[in-house]
This record gives structure tokens, C-alpha cells and sequence, in this order.
């Protein structure tokens, strides 16, 4: 049996490029490679072309963490300074979520592509959670609870609460359409995960691939079992 091929969607300097002449460029941590790797896949960093020759052969896709969610997408204008976007790549993710959504190839998302994913279902973003709700969850080294449903993917390998990390200042506000919400934090009034209710589609809002191997602090929760789920999971769609 061959390993699962994991496309992983990739950051950009889109918001670093001042100097004139400036070239895009594309990027992403090695944390999120190390953690499929290690969990049994072969991770392959997604360019900004080919959508559907990459869906048809990859065995699934990972939308990594990045840059903010257009406002536009939700239906609102941008909030302030804060929200910054980065155009092209939301394009590319979105064709490549079609693309795997087509050939029902398993999706997981994490940090903004969490978001992304419950912005394509039809949900909404709080854009900058700091000013709107007074939760503040960017900051350096943040460990914090969240609750998590028993049944769901979270609850069955780590339990009712864990400690996660948390670098970001969107959430979400409005949830997606087929989306099952199922851990929480702020006294259940922001969502840290879901799972899609029909379709093989589910992310997180913490960063699992930073709580993993070397990159894990002494005192956090081993997340490789997330990615070991994951690719698990990937395994049992894929035809050979």
C-alpha cells in the first residue's frame, strides 16, 4: 500500500512586498510537512496553478494557516488595518477545495483554512476578534482551554478539554452550512473546530503542527495523533 500523497496549500509575501520589483513568493512552515510526514503521509507544498491536476493526483489537502479572509466573501467591508489579505492564494484554495470536493479526496483545515472552509460553506468571520469581542488570542505563546464535544474527532483522541495554542485574531462568527461545531473556547461563544456533517471535511482553529515533534513544548498535548487520524482517515478514501 503507497503512502497518501497530502497536498498542502502555501503562504505568500504578499503583504512584505514594498520594494518596487518585488517578486511573489510562495512558503510554509516545515512543521506542517514534518507532522504528515511523520504520520504516515508524503507531503507535497502546492503551487498556485493546476488545481485540478493536483486534486487528481493527491490523496487529500491540508489549507494551512496564513494571511486573513477577504471581508467581501461574507458579504462585509474591510474592518480596519489589521485584516490583511492575500487574494491570489484565497483564489487558488478555493479552486483547489472544488477540486477535491469533486473527487470527495478528505479536507482539513487549519487556522485560516479552518476559517476559509466555514467562509466557502456560507459562514461568516469576526474580523478582528480583539476590537469586536475583546478576545484576544495572538498572543505570543498563548496556551489555552477549549471544550471539546465527546463524540467528535478532538474529543475521541484527546477527551472533554485540552490545552491548545492560538495565533490568530479572526474566528468565526457565523457558521458554515453542514458544519457541526465541536470544540470551543470563550465560554462556548467561539468555535476551535468543526467537522462537515456529510462530506469528508473537517479543521481546526489552533495550530496542531506546532504541537507536534520538535515543535512541541514540554507542556502541551502531543497533537501527531491528529495528523495520525488524518492520514488514517485519507487511507481509507483512497482507491488502489
Amino acid at each position: 500500500m503507497r503512502k497518501p500523497v497530502i497536498l498542502i496549500s502555501s503562504a505568500s509575501n504578499e503583504n512584505e512586498m514594498k520594494l518596487k520589483g518585488a517578486v511573489r513568493e510562495l512558503r510554509l512552515s516545515r512543521a506542517y510537512g514534518d507532522a504528515v510526514s511523520a504520520a504516515g503521509g508524503v507531503p507535497v507544498l502546492s503551487a498556485e496553478q493546476n488545481a485540478e491536476e493536483l486534486a487528481e493526483v493527491c490523496d487529500g489537502l491540508l489549507l494551512s494557516g496564513g494571511d486573513d479572509i477577504e471581508p467581501e466573501l461574507f458579504g462585509e467591508a474591510k474592518l480596519n488595518s489589521s485584516v490583511k489579505l492575500d487574494p491570489a492564494r484565497t483564489d487558488n484554495e478555493y479552486a483547489l477545495i472544488e477540486a477535491f470536493r469533486r473527487r470527495k479526496k478528505p479536507i482539513f483545515g487549519i487556522c485560516r483554512g479552518f476559517q476559509l472552509l466555514n467562509v466557502y460553506y456560507g459562514g461568516s468571520l469576526y474580523q478582528d476578534m480583539t476590537v469586536q469581542k475583546r478576545w484576544f488570542h495572538m498572543t505570543p505563546h498563548l496556551l489555552h482551554d477549549i471544550e471539546c464535544d465527546r463524540n467528535s474527532i478532538l474529543g475521541k483522541l484527546y477527551g472533554k478539554q485540552i490545552q491548545v495554542n492560538s495565533t490568530h485574531h479572526q474566528g468565526i462568527c457565523r457558521l458554515g452550512e453542514g458544519l457541526r461545531p465541536t470544540a470551543w473556547s470563550e465560554n462556548g461563544q467561539l468555535i476551535e473546530a468543526w467537522e462537515h456533517e456529510q462530506e469528508p471535511v473537517f479543521g481546526v482553529q489552533f495550530h496542531p503542527e506546532r504541537m507536534t515533534g520538535i515543535y512541541k513544548w514540554k507542556e502541551m498535548h502531543d497533537f501527531s495523533g491528529l495528523f495520525v487520524y488524518y492520514i488514517d482517515f485519507v487511507k481509507k478514501s483512497m482507491i488502489y
